[in-house]
């Protein structure tokens, strides 16, 4: 193992502000093959951390697209799922420069993702939030103050506006289509081997409460947790998990089958 300073990171043993404690990592457990443990230091919620174990989850998380970080560490079979605040981890990661930039864009991206509906205008560059998600018509305001005359495009080719408005499939361009709606109704079909009695299921989904497009990593149950709302439903019936539970439980087939190809995507109102 590389000496602290030399691309390693470390907690300095001096900081009085935070808890050492003797125990193993609870985020990676099982010790270096050179059996330095090294510091570690105890977080918000109690469990063990090192530098280098707690940045390397919260970097999984938002590569994953969740900037809520969470605590995975196990207790009885349970996972703690704490929730830690972005300054706590960034104190307790020790991150770099760089690494607190790449952490707060992303952080920043996620969340504007989640809670506005945005994109580039394709005539200034600018960012525009589209306030009605039932129209794929939108007026650039920043174009229209520098031009001095009003620039629409379209929400889902991003080229300048064609025909008729409101519309909420398509506009008149040639190639206008909904990228993500194709791919749920061609997507290929896939099983989940531990889930009885699951075959031929599309492999992708439109989560049913933000319409944001999730696949199965074919482990485990047949619920997902949408990594845009946290909410969890069933893969196979598209139902909201309770409801899917009422009828059938985790591993066997739902009482309604397979929900067929999704045709629409849902609109995501958040209230």
């Amino acid at each position: 193992m590389s000496s602290p300073g030399q691309n390693e990171k470390s907690y300095d043993p001096r900081d009085t502000t935070l808890r050492f404690v003797n125990r193993p990592d609870d985020l990676d457990p099982l010790p270096p093959e050179d059996g330095d443990l090294g510091l570690r230091a105890e977080m918000s919620c109690g469990h063990a951390v090192t530098p280098e174990s707690l940045t390397g989850w919260c970097r999984s998380l938002l590569d994953q697209g969740q900037y809520k970080f969470k605590c995975p560490a196990l207790e009885l079979g349970t996972k703690c799922d704490a929730v830690w605040s972005y300054q706590e981890v960034r104190r307790l990661a020790v991150l770099t420069t760089e690494e607190m930039q790449y952490f707060e864009e992303n952080i920043a991206r996620l969340a504007a993702t989640e809670y506005c509906e945005f994109k580039a205008c394709p005539g200034c560059k600018s960012y525009v939030e589209r306030e009605d998600l039932m129209n794929l018509n939108v007026q650039c305001i920043v174009c229209r103050a520098d031009k001095k005359k009003a620039y629409e495009f379209c929400w889902q080719c991003l080229k300048p506006w064609k025909g008729k408005a409101p519309r909420s499939d398509r506009c008149d361009n040639d190639g206008c289509v909904n990228h993500d709606l194709e791919l749920l109704k061609n997507c290929k079909t896939t099983d989940l081997p531990q889930v009885e009695g699951v075959h031929a299921c599309p492999s992708i989904r439109a989560c049913p409460t933000c319409g944001q497009r999730v696949e199965h990593d074919k482990t485990g149950c047949k619920n997902i947790i949408c990594p845009r709302c946290q909410i969890e439903f069933c893969f196979v019936c598209l139902k909201l998990k309770r409801e899917c539970l009422e009828t059938s439980s985790y591993f066997i087939p739902c009482s309604d089958g397979v929900a067929p190809r999704q045709t629409s995507i849902p609109v995501w109102h958040r209230n």
